[in-house]
Parts: structure tokens; C-alpha cells; sequence
């Protein structure tokens, strides 16, 4: 917990910028009958019945102090899928930075060998030489401000139905221009000092000669 809290007490620096990656699945849910549209007077009304076209998976991608934001949805999400995501956070977003400090949940997909799984070896090695991985701790997933990202994402955009693949990609394709050109930022206030205290009790306590004490990690 305190490495992924010190990653985010970092002075902003766009040559390391710090980015957060998550995923979620997404329900495709079409219409049974015919929207009736809003007019003078009256709202749109859409009936209670829906058909299930099938799910997706939504990667998403924040940096947290520079502003800069990507999401894609896929029609899967397995270990292959989000080491296709990595490249393009390394060779797209930032080409030209030292590093990409990655911040993510420790789902086992997120490892470095599922880009062995996408990727020759030599290609592979060359995009971890780009990142410096941190991650969550067990049940810490709360830290990842991706899912801050994710959450916005869902009341902006996805609290509605849609109904295939494509039509989710275009709408998450404009609420991510506009998320750009807002350059929204996210300003995370939780440190490990606070940690320390209001989290006491998942500290290890371990006995000394005088007595019992927490271990800081």
C-alpha cells in the first residue's frame, strides 16, 4: 500500500508521468421496442424491456496530475488484450518520456509476461524497459485512481444502454476528447501518513523487548 501511495506523493514530472490503468466489463443492451422520443411536454420514454447483445471490456487509462486520458473497448479481456493496451500507452501516449510509471491492480493478466504472450521477445523487453510497475495491494484496488476514472466514466457516459461494440467505442471516443481538451486532473489527498493512522489496524504488529510494535511497509 505505502509503494503505490508514495508513487502518487511524487512531484509531477512529464519526462516519468505517473498513469493508472483499469478495466470493467460492460453489459450491450439493446432496445425491444422503439424509443419514443422527447418532445414539448414530455420525456423520452424507453420501455423496461431490453435484449442482450453480449458484454465487453473497457480499458482505461488516467494520468492523474498531467491531464492526459485514453480509453478502448474490446470484446475481450485477457492477458493478450491488455498487453496490446500497454503498447500503445508506451509507443502512442508517451513515446517520448524516460519512463511511464504504471500504476494497476495485481490481476494476474498484469504481469510482464503477458507481453511474452503478445509480443516476440525482443519487442516485449523493449516495452517493460519503458515502464516501472507498481501495484495495489490485495483487496487495495480503492488506491488505483483508475477506477476514479472509471466511475466518471460510467455516470458521464455509459448510465444508458447501447447496444453493440461499436456504438460503446464512438461514445467513449467523445467523452475522451472532451476529458483531453478539460485536461481534468485528479488531486489524490490520501498519503501514508494518513494511512498510518487511519489504517492502523492492517499493519502487522510484531513483538519487540519492550513491548509490541507496528510494522510500517
Amino acid at each position: 500500500m505505502e509503494d503505490v501511495l508514495d508513487v502518487y506523493e511524487l512531484v509531477y514530472n512529464p519526462k516519468r508521468p505517473v498513469v493508472c490503468i483499469d478495466e470493467k466489463p460492460y453489459q450491450l443492451l439493446g432496445e425491444a421496442r422503439d424509443v419514443l422520443p422527447m418532445k414539448p411536454g414530455s420525456d423520452r420514454k424507453t420501455d423496461s424491456e431490453y435484449i442482450r447483445n453480449g458484454t465487453c471490456s473497457i480499458f482505461a487509462f488516467v494520468e492523474p496530475l498531467g491531464g492526459n486520458h485514453h480509453c478502448d473497448v474490446k470484446d475481450q479481456w485477457t492477458a493478450v488484450d491488455w498487453a496490446h493496451q500497454i503498447k500503445v500507452l508506451v509507443d502512442d501516449m508517451y513515446p517520448e518520456v524516460d519512463a511511464v510509471i504504471l500504476v494497476m491492480d495485481n490481476l494476474n493478466t498484469h504481469a510482464p509476461s503477458s507481453l511474452y504472450k503478445a509480443f516476440p521477445p525482443e519487442e516485449a523487453r523493449r516495452i517493460l524497459r519503458r515502464l516501472e510497475l507498481h501495484y495495489t495491494p490485495k483487496h487495495g484496488s480503492w488506491l488505483n485512481m483508475a477506477e476514479i476514472e472509471l466511475n466518471v466514466m460510467t455516470r458521464q457516459c455509459l448510465s444508458r444502454r447501447l447496444a453493440s461494440l461499436e456504438e460503446v467505442s464512438a461514445e467513449l471516443a467523445c467523452w475522451e476528447k472532451e476529458r483531453k481538451q478539460l485536461k481534468a486532473t485528479i488531486k489524490w489527498q490520501f498519503t501514508t501518513k494518513d494511512a498510518r493512522v487511519k489504517l492502523r489496524s492492517l499493519y502487522p504488529i510484531v513483538r519487540t523487548g519492550s513491548g509490541y510494535a507496528s510494522i510500517k511497509t
